[in-house]
């Protein structure tokens, strides 16, 4: 892990039997999750106080087991953590969010 690395926490998802960790890079402005060899991301952009994320990728094989779910709620509650408001660019964070009403005081 380079320095610039900062591990979020580890979550046993769906369909899977060992914990995935999920890590900020804040020097590529994403989350990220490596399972099974395959890179799973969240990105963002950081405006100000703002988060705006942007993208949330994760490979075909993989998806259905709560991965982008994981590195989702890590961003969040690293948002929330650091004080910073969220702007939802990616389709998929704004579903999240829309779904889990405990995160709408990130809202912009």
């Amino acid at each position: 892990m380079a320095a610039f690395d900062r591990p979020c926490g580890a979550a046993t998802l769906r369909g899977m039997s060992a914990p995935v960790a999920v890590t900020h890079n804040a020097a590529a402005h994403r989350y990220e999750a490596v399972v099974d060899g395959h890179l799973s991301i969240c990105e963002y952009e950081s405006e100000g106080s703002r988060l705006v994320f942007t993208h949330t990728v994760v490979p075909p094989e993989l998806r259905g087991r709560g991965i982008a779910e994981a590195l989702v709620r890590a961003a969040l509650a690293d948002a929330r953590a650091a004080g910073r408001k969220v702007v939802p660019a990616c389709s998929y964070v704004a579903r999240f969010m829309e779904r889990h009403r405990e995160f709408g005081d990130l809202l912009v």
